[in-house]
């Protein structure tokens, strides 16, 4: 009980430092010279503790997972929308209701890697009582359950943060896309993809049609917005196939890590 608060307790301390960081390049970008108050501070370090403990609500039972999952949400949807109502007013509504809108999206890609973590470890029971037919060809059957995660990093989050960055350059002479140039392609696609597709390799080892799809579903976004560059595809398939191999990889090295036990 006492190591499970400690848990907590370096979760939210950590959390709330980054999440102080992560308002305050936002705030420089958004805002330029001008100073965050102290509401703002405190706003960020508390969103970002509740963020650092996002994953420690799930549970084993349905009941559970789902009340705390929502006593979660409720308490972050909270914070976010008064930190957004900060930067800028309850005059502008619909822009609130697009940022909720965001963090319902992160929310449902949490769940959803829970998911298939959860929907893969029953495959591989399946298998191990030989009640599966073997891996189908390139491995697409299991990777289909990964294209509904793919759709959300690689299109439907693309598609509101090219939104924000145009409704927060309104009126400017410099048109700085800083969700869609630099969080999304640089942290967002590499980070998604890679841990995604470590999760797939270390269950079904190498998928080569999951970077596949990574690279296909971004596409559409050169055409949607202006913002969206070529390169893009690859920031996101690359370590999405990085990560597969080495999933993969350690895969393969833990049998032998217990017979030469």
């Amino acid at each position: 009980m006492r190591r499970d608060k400690r848990v907590w307790l370096v979760r939210v301390l950590a959390g709330g430092v980054l999440g102080v960081l992560a308002g305050a390049l936002f705030f420089f970008y958004t805002e330029g010279s001008q100073e965050m108050s102290p509401a703002v501070y405190g706003l960020c370090a508390a969103l970002g503790g509740a963020a650092g403990i996002a994953t420690l609500p799930f549970a084993d039972d349905g009941r559970s997972l789902l009340l705390h999952s929502g006593i979660h949400f409720a308490v972050t949807s909270f914070l976010f929308l008064l930190l957004a109502a900060q930067l800028w007013s309850w005059e502008d509504w619909k822009v609130l209701l697009v940022l909720e809108g965001m963090l319902a999206l992160l929310y449902a890609l949490v769940w959803l890697g829970r998911w298939i973590g959860w929907y893969m470890e029953v495959v591989q029971l399946r298998t191990l009582l030989g009640l599966d037919a073997g891996p189908s060809p390139l491995k697409w059957r299991e990777t289909l359950p990964y294209l509904p995660f793919v759709l959300l990093l690689c299109d439907c989050l693309p598609l509101l943060l090219y939104w924000m960055d145009d409704r927060v350059n309104q009126g400017s002479f410099i048109y700085i896309p800083v969700l869609s140039g630099m969080l999304l392609p640089f942290m967002l696609l590499p980070v998604g993809g890679f841990f995604a597709g470590l999760s797939l390799g270390k269950r079904q080892g190498v998928c080569p049609l999951y970077p596949a799809a990574c690279l296909v579903c971004y596409l559409p976004m050169l055409y949607v917005t202006s913002s969206a560059r070529l390169f893009h595809c690859f920031m996101a398939a690359v370590p999405a196939l990085t990560g597969n191999v080495l999933g993969w990889m350690y895969r393969r090295a833990v049998p032998k890590r217990r017979t030469s036990r």
